[in-house]
């Protein structure tokens, strides 16, 4: 997708050639113009998949998970970090680390909110190494529901999630695909 390979060129920052700090439309400030656009190249790709819930995890895959459910007209879910007090036992979890983080969470989702008769498509920001979006798989594979496939903003092909995910079965989407970081910039495959 060249709008957001072009956010990445002239608004993305390196850090040490292993992380993309992308924090000013994506992170922590969100272009929702930029989002309403990535939401619609993830109906594009996954349009003839029937998708009735879409899956993420708290919080940077938000919004662009809210701006695709908005054009498909379903429910958007996110897997919790921490168990709220009103949240009941009755849950799915799967253990995660992240990479950008260095720490793992076990994630959450009540079980109401996803069925067997579910086809989900989940939604991430980034894929380094496949944690988050392996967890929120199994989470999908909990339910007994069917997974439709993965759709990444950010992929960092030169880790092995995408390979992970693509091993074990699942369609992986990846809109910005990074093959390396080279002296402060970005190659894109």
């Amino acid at each position: 997708m060249d709008l957001l390979k072009q956010r990445i060129q002239t608004d993305g920052l390196i850090i040490n050639n292993s992380l993309l700090k992308v924090d000013s439309f994506l992170n922590q400030q969100i272009d929702p113009e930029l989002m309403m656009k990535i939401g619609e190249e993830f109906v594009r790709r996954f349009k003839d998949e029937k998708i009735t819930k879409i899956l993420t995890i708290e919080s940077s895959g938000i919004a662009v998970s809210v701006m695709t459910g908005l054009i498909l007209k379903v429910p958007v879910i996110f897997a919790r970090k921490h168990k709220p007090k009103v949240t009941g036992d009755e849950v799915y979890t799967a253990k995660v680390y992240s990479y950008t983080k260095g720490e793992s969470n076990t994630i959450m989702i009540s079980k109401q909110f996803l069925q067997p008769e579910d086809n989900v498509l989940i939604i991430d920001d980034f894929l380094a190494n496949g944690e988050a979006a392996a967890g929120l798989a199994n989470i999908v594979e909990q339910a007994n529901a069917k997974l439709a496939g993965i759709g990444i903003v950010i992929e960092k092909s030169f880790q092995p999630g995408a390979q992970k995910l693509t091993a074990a079965g699942y369609r992986v989407e990846s809109l910005a695909r990074i093959k390396a970081f080279s002296n402060g910039q970005v190659e894109f495959m």
